[in-house]
């Protein structure tokens, strides 16, 4: 059974990538114009009835998406472990790929720590800002994570309720639940194997048809998206902490460029073709906030832009989603060194190497929703006597650089796409059970 459905014509045809630019200026455009703290042509009450009505479209998006993104991980990484002949497939990408995550995660962190480090944003902090903490304290959201041993943490590995997986919207369980389900159906008979995987391809089908539906509103989410984002948050909180924002902008400029370099040096992909290929998948996840909102066309990116495998398309990209966070797991160490130099506290390196190990730690597994990052953040610091309220001096700017770190999770995805590819992608056995095409 082979389905026909595509999103790529409605991708290609409309250019997405030009109409989320327009998007985004008119939207950041108008938020400057009606913000309380912008332009200010109306009253803040007003302004705020506004930024709910025009962030309706985005909310409705990601409602679209997050709806379906569960049976789409499923079927997407059931399909691409169990979909192809060579039952090698998972031994051969799965010694690859955990030891690359695992090494980008760290380059990710060296860098963030590398740039705070030498900047100190943290002696650039206006003191009137920390006189204002202390009112501030009891509004910031702090979940600080209970320790697990060593073997608590190996159990959790396996998912022992999948119903409770996915109402809390562990990702990371849903990817260890498809990944044993697609194993063992690489072990049935040619015949339930064949009607297994005909369904698990019905369910990637209407998975994709619904996000087809939600890919008609991305350019107006955007727009909502970002203006209300702007007209909530103004240009004050960008300039009270500039340098701390300045800061993780030149981390994840640098992680790009490691990016870029292992495209090359690796991918064998120029890059001007690179980044001319993921331009609408960052400019998406840049909007949203979301790496789960992109995987879609994230896949379509690795497939049709970047010619990957479709079996390594379908089971990198959703693991990638939820462990390989590069970009948080930066952003994090950053944040938590910030905060170190603003409320002068001291670190040993045995505690910075402690912190390394933390920061790769808890960004992995993290849920790829809008927001999550600062609430990982408030579990590390936790660990080291750093002052909870200290979140609420970066609580402003958090979802600007939400954004930002998004598109660096999405990039590095897709980076691994490519070097999966190149490694592994001329053993994969492509004459196998058909398998429903997220883009052609």
């Amino acid at each position: 059974m082979t389905s026909h459905f595509s999103i790529e014509p409605l991708l290609n045809r409309k250019r997405l990538w030009l109409q989320i630019i327009i998007a985004m200026v008119l939207g950041i455009s108008f938020g400057l114009l009606i913000s309380p703290k912008g332009a200010a042509f109306v009253s803040p009450q007003i302004a705020e009835q506004i930024a709910q009505w025009v962030a309706l479209p985005g909310k409705v998006f990601l409602a679209l998406i997050q709806m379906v993104v569960i049976p789409l991980v499923l079927s997407s990484i059931i399909l691409g472990v169990a979909g192809n002949k060579d039952t090698n497939f998972l031994k051969k990408v799965g010694i690859r790929i955990f030891p690359y995550f695992i090494t980008t995660t760290f380059i990710a962190v060296l860098i963030g720590l590398l740039v705070v480090t030498l900047i100190e944003p943290g002696n650039y902090v206006d003191s009137q800002l920390l006189t204002n903490l202390n009112s501030q304290t009891t509004e910031v959201p702090v979940s600080v994570m209970e320790p697990k041993s060593l073997p608590d943490r190996v159990v959790a590995i396996i998912p022992e309720n999948i119903t409770r997986s996915t109402l809390d919207k562990d990702m990371f369980a849903v990817v260890m639940y498809a990944c044993f389900i697609g194993i063992a159906l690489t072990t049935l008979s040619i015949k339930q194997k064949t009607l297994l995987l005909d369904l698990t391809e019905a369910a990637q089908s209407l998975s994709l048809r619904i996000v087809n539906w939600a890919m008609l509103l991305a350019p107006f989410a955007v727009f909502g998206l970002l203006c209300d984002i702007t007209i909530r948050i103004g240009i004050d909180a960008l300039i009270g902490v500039s340098a701390y924002v300045g800061t993780v902008l030149l981390g994840l400029l640098v992680l790009l460029t490691v990016y870029i370099v292992i495209a090359k040096a690796v991918g064998q992909v120029s890059p001007m073709r690179f980044l001319s290929a993921i331009r609408s998948a960052q400019l998406l996840a840049f909007s949203t906030s979301s790496s789960a909102a992109v995987m879609p066309l994230s896949m379509r990116t690795a497939e049709i832009e970047l010619g990957v495998k479709k079996p390594i398309s379908q089971f990198i990209i959703p693991l990638g989603a939820t462990i390989n966070m590069d970009g948080t797991a930066l952003y994090q160490v950053v944040a938590a060194i910030f905060l170190t130099q603003v409320f002068g506290i001291q670190l040993s390196d045995n505690q910075i190497v402690l912190l390394i190990l933390t920061t790769v730690g808890a960004s992995i597994g993290s849920p790829s929703t809008p927001g999550v990052g600062i609430v990982i953040l408030a579990s590390v610091l936790a660990n080291f006597g750093i002052p909870a309220a200290g979140i609420a001096l970066i609580l402003g700017v958090d979802r600007i650089l939400d954004m930002c770190r998004t598109v660096l999770n999405v990039t590095g995805d897709l980076t691994a796409c490519l070097v999966m590819n190149r490694l592994i992608g001329e053993s994969i056995d492509m004459h196998t059970h058909p398998v429903t095409p997220t883009s052609s």
